[in-house]
């Protein structure tokens, strides 16, 4: 019998939620995404050594001082990932740009062309590439110039139909909500220790956003993300993507558990179109308390994780 793994991928695209390479040639994800937390903890691995001296090298090479070249490397380190990691998964690679500038659209703009830039230099093209910005109004329409340019975007940290609605109007490729950190908000709100998979509140928000874009006919792919267990995953089983962590994946490829589709876009239900502008996108986020402290507390982390990368990458040039 085919393992849970092996019958998730006849429904659903599976991607590698990680920076490691030995899980994705494990796993046989079709695409992978990265984030700085990631990153990080790659970096301190030894087999990663070669990326980081030439991320650094090349920074020395191009920056005037110090500072200077630690964005340089940062963005490098970055590509450099993403280089070896389309030598392994056959589709695209998720790039973050820096969460401090989740509220800048000019900059999200101009920090997302040098990265494809970079990619460019190492000979990958940008469809193979998804800039990874966050559900921001700002990061909205940075992505919705930057489609229109080619560059195809991932918009993360998402946590409510409101940006959902909004990613999709802006004409983003990819969303990634994130079911975990949804279930975690309503646990700790509602003293509850777990949920069934078809009450949990973030399996329920997905397909909730599932169910809204093929009611609409939206073409941005849903990829459920930030999962806690693989009950949550198999809930969601027919979700047009999922990206999922190397323990989670190990789950999966160990269990024999038989997959059913749970997600589908004929068996969805009628539901009135929503208009989001900017007005309506912040009201709706306000109202949602979830969404609006998830937000936050996300860019805040993925800023934390950056700054630790940035100051050893730092210490490195200086050294």
């Amino acid at each position: 019998m085919s393992t849970a793994l092996d019958q998730l991928k006849q429904y659903t695209t599976v991607v590698a939620d990680t920076g490691d390479f030995e899980s994705m040639k494990n796993y046989k994800p079709q695409d992978s995404t990265t984030n700085p937390s990631l990153i990080y903890a790659a970096v301190q691995m030894p087999g990663y050594k070669k990326l980081v001296e030439d991320a650094i090298q090349y920074a020395k090479s191009k920056g005037k001082n110090v500072d200077e070249q630690t964005q340089i490397a940062l963005d490098k380190l970055a590509v450099n990932f993403g280089a070896e990691i389309l030598k392994i998964v056959p589709g695209r690679v998720s790039t973050e740009l820096d969460a401090r500038l989740s509220f800048d659209t000019q900059e999200c703009i101009r920090k997302a062309r040098e990265i494809i830039a970079l990619y460019k230099e190492v000979g990958i093209d940008k469809e193979r590439v998804l800039i990874k910005i966050a559900s921001t109004w700002e990061g909205i329409q940075a992505a919705k110039e930057l489609e229109k340019e080619g560059i195809h975007c991932n918009l993360t940290l998402l946590f409510s139909l409101a940006q959902a609605i909004a990613c999709a109007e802006a004409g983003v490729t990819l969303i990634s909500p994130f079911v975990g950190r949804i279930t975690d908000f309503f646990k700790k709100r509602d003293n509850k220790s777990s949920y069934a998979p078809t009450e949990d509140p973030g399996v329920i928000s997905v397909k909730q956003i599932y169910n809204y874009y093929k009611q609409h006919g939206y073409k941005t792919i849903v990829m459920g993300a930030s999962f806690r267990n693989k009950e949550q995953i198999i809930e969601l089983a027919g979700c047009d993507f999922l990206t999922i962590s190397p323990a989670l994946l190990e789950e999966l490829a160990k269990s024999d558990a038989k997959i059913a589709r749970k997600l589908d876009p004929a068996t969805t239900t009628k539901v009135d179109k929503i208009n989001v502008d900017e007005k309506t996108f912040r009201w709706m986020l306000n109202e949602d308390e979830m969404a609006t402290e998830k937000l936050a507390e996300g860019i805040r982390k993925f800023a934390a994780d950056l700054k630790k990368l940035e100051s050893e990458v730092k210490a490195k040039i200086q050294a």
